[in-house]
């Protein structure tokens, strides 16, 4: 079946080499991903257009994160959601319009629009704030929109971290 091509073709589109750990192991998630729609299909459990979506939607996922990484140098991939337009009731209680959507917007403090992505599908991918950026944000009112020059933060590739031991008062 030609399944095994297009993992072979999707896990190459770049070098696991040239990122960090963490990415490589997102990276190599997504080709589990892949190949588990991949098995699914051959055992026909799975309709040709539910696999083409889930297919395409991995490719999105792959594609955002790999230009999250090269636009900050960090090894560090936020929690990423890749939706249609169909889809978008999935991840919000009032679905945003796409059209209103802006990148870098914050959508229901919940939600980072990172862009989309036309993998088949015109993907509307998502990256969840983490519980930090959740808390700020209320702090500052809630808008319904932050700062764009908000970036990830993480490790940058290639530099290591030490933890600060933490002091127990005794």
């Amino acid at each position: 079946m030609c399944a095994g091509a297009t993992i072979a073709q999707r896990g190459n589109t770049s070098s696991d080499s040239e990122f960090g750990p963490v990415v490589t192991a997102y990276l190599g998630y997504l080709n589990n991903e892949q190949e588990v729609v991949d098995d699914r299909a051959s055992r026909r459990e799975i309709t040709s257009v539910y696999y083409r979506r889930n297919s395409n939607r991995i490719h999105a996922l792959r594609q955002m994160a790999v230009r999250l990484v090269r636009q900050t140098g960090n090894d560090y991939v936020p929690e990423l959601e890749a939706v249609t337009s169909d889809e978008l009731g999935t991840i919000f209680e009032r679905p945003p319009r796409p059209v209103n959507l802006r990148q870098n917007e914050v959508v229901a403090n919940k939600f980072r629009f990172l862009g989309q992505i036309h993998s088949g599908d015109v993907f509307y991918l998502f990256a969840r704030l983490d519980p930090y950026e959740q808390a700020d944000l209320m702090n500052r009112g809630g808008g319904p929109a932050a700062s764009s020059e908000t970036n990830a933060k993480g490790q940058r590739i290639g530099q290591s971290t030490t933890r600060a031991r933490r002091v127990v008062p005794q």
